[in-house]
């Protein structure tokens, strides 16, 4: 049975509420399962854990005995039942509709009650006919913009996110070593590339019980379909739709199946071509020079009997790491290690789940020793945006918070919207008094290219701008970037001074990798932030990294792999000095 997660649990709670709001249930009990779902995600412990121990889940402020026994029902069983139940009356393929971007559970309950449509075939069906805008609370626009959205969900369909695949890969691995604690487990292809969406899941292993790793994948809770299924390799489907290789090989080989199961097919390419130019053959058994195996033990091998450095996953893409190698000038790429501090976060104060000396605390426990406080600026009214009073006052909570705080420090920060004219959401004489800026677009997506990179670059030149936040706004799998000149934004950032960012959260990870390279290359700094809105958030500095690293960025390259005096000093020179 698979593991079940905090992220499960809080997945389950989310859309039974979802489905209570299509049938227009009690709000009290539609709001007490996503408050369940907040706690849930905020824990910082798995849930799993404390139901091993025995833990009264129902002690914890906001879970109760009913939502407790559910809890610990979904832990032991892997079912929700009252989902389950749910789905006999509301079809599972209406939560597809309602990862739609701008279609919350009102509008999907109107369009499920008045037009019985459940899944994105019936939807797209509707809005071609003109169906939809005739429905109360949407209309033509509404109409045009789920259809393109559907659009962009067939286009990316068959992906997934990293974030995701990773987690479903640690519980795989978690079940395989139950079979064989010995055995060697790697995970390859486009996951231990770094991608920032993944299309499949490739697992190598040696092991001397290979028929028992095998019997253990396709009991995997989860599995819809066997694909194939051999003594030494079998492909999965999962409910979910991703598809699951388990390869395993001999010890010798384990080096060069790596390699070539990790990809990408153009390096994998241009590796075979540069070893018949030597008169050799690379395949993923090994390295061979006629019939004579001459290496392919390690990755190492592989690329040292062409005359090449080891290259790091995330660069094989064929953009020049192959010349890179030969050179011996392959960059000591950043590491999760070399990041101080984080530039980028939420509070209590607008948006954020956990209050400035919780989110302070969780900061230090990931190891870092600075970390700035941004909340929105008061545009942001969704997301309970500050205005001027509400931010001055929480500069002095930060002065304050800073006397008391030890091995951390709290930076002065907000995340400002940039206006649809270029103008920042506050007055000067509050931005005066932080230490940084980040200036972000959450509105009028759709303006054209020339108004949008116009826009922004105005932004970019007030004199309390410091970084640009999120810099193309796209959300993975769900949002395409807005049309901007992201050249132009990156030349303007380097003659203004200012940076880039980098936003680690998973669903993001923008800047992608190519105008993260482009910036690296122009001289602009980039901040790999987390975007954290609670505690748990700044594990996904993991992968903003991973993007960093697709993208060639050294510590050098990254404003917050400095120290707090540094970053400071950069800090002030963005904010007019």
């Amino acid at each position: 049975m698979k593991v079940i997660g905090n992220r499960d649990i809080a997945g389950c709670f989310e859309k039974l509420a979802d489905l209570l709001e299509i049938e227009g249930s009690n709000p009290f009990r539609i709001r007490a399962y996503r408050n369940a779902a907040r706690l849930v995600m905020d824990l910082g412990e798995e849930v799993g854990a404390r139901v091993e121990r025995g833990d009264d889940l129902a002690a914890i402020d906001g879970i109760g005995r009913d939502l407790a026994e559910k809890i610990e029902e979904m832990v032991r069983t892997g079912r929700f039942p009252a989902l389950e139940e749910k789905h006999r009356e509301i079809p599972e393929s209406i939560h597809e509709v309602l990862r739609l971007p701008g279609l919350g559970p009102k509008k999907v309950a109107v369009i499920y009650r008045e037009l019985g449509v459940s899944d994105l075939d019936g939807l797209e069906k509707a809005a071609r006919e003109g169906l939809v805008r005739g429905l109360a609370g949407l209309g033509e626009k509404t109409e045009a913009k789920i259809l393109k959205a559907i659009e962009l969900r067939r286009e990316v369909s068959g992906r997934f996110l990293r974030v995701w695949v990773r987690e479903e890969a640690d519980a795989i691995l978690g079940v395989l070593r139950g079979v064989d604690e010995g055995a060697r487990l790697e995970i390859a292809g486009s996951t231990r590339r770094c991608k920032e969406t993944i299309g499949d899941l490739d697992i190598l292993a040696v092991s001397s019980a290979p028929a028992g790793l095998m019997e253990a994948l396709m009991e995997y809770d989860g599995v819809e379909d066997v694909s194939a299924r051999g003594p030494t390799k079998s492909s999965v489907v999962l409910v979910s739709g991703l598809q699951v290789d388990l390869r395993v090989v001999d010890e010798e080989s384990f080096g060069a199946a790596l390699h070539y199961f990790t990809g990408s097919k153009a390096h994998n390419i241009a590796v075979r071509r540069r070893a018949q130019q030597r008169g050799l053959k690379i395949n993923e058994y090994g390295v061979y020079r006629g019939e004579q195996r001459i290496g392919g033990d390690t990755e190492e091998d592989v690329y040292s009997v062409l005359g090449l450095a080891w290259i790091p996953p995330e660069l094989r893409e064929d953009r020049g790491e192959m010349e890179a190698a030969e050179r011996d000038e392959l960059p000591r790429l950043i590491e999760r290690r070399d990041i101080r501090g984080d530039l980028h976060s939420h509070t209590t104060a607008s948006d954020g789940k956990h209050s400035p000396e919780e989110m302070a605390a969780a900061a230090r426990d990931a190891g870092l020793t600075y970390l700035a406080v941004t909340d929105h600026s008061r545009r942001l009214t969704l997301a309970n945006g500050l205005d001027a009073d509400r931010l001055l006052r929480q500069i002095d909570e930060i002065d304050r918070l800073n006397e008391e705080l030890r091995g951390i420090t709290l930076l002065k920060g907000s995340e400002v919207d940039i206006l649809e004219d270029g103008e920042l959401d506050l007055p000067d004489e509050v931005l005066s008094r932080l230490d940084l800026v980040v200036g972000s677009v959450h509105s009028f997506f759709g303006l054209s290219r020339e108004k949008q990179t116009e826009r922004i670059l105005r932004a970019m030149d007030h004199a309390y701008f410091s970084i640009l936040g999120h810099p193309t706004g796209r959300v993975l799998l769900s949002r395409e970037a807005y049309d901007v000149d992201v050249l132009r934004v990156i030349e303007h950032a380097r003659e203004r001074g200012c940076c880039l960012e980098l936003n680690a959260n998973p669903r993001r990870l923008d800047l992608n990798d190519t105008y993260a390279r482009m910036a690296k290359e122009s001289g602009v700094l980039i901040s790999v932030a987390t975007d954290a809105h609670r505690a748990g958030d700044f594990a996904n500095l993991e992968y903003g990294i991973g993007q960093a690293r697709r993208g060639w960025l050294c510590p050098g390259d990254v404003l917050n792999a400095r120290p707090l005096g540094e970053v400071r000093k950069l800090l002030r020179e963005t904010m007019g000095g």
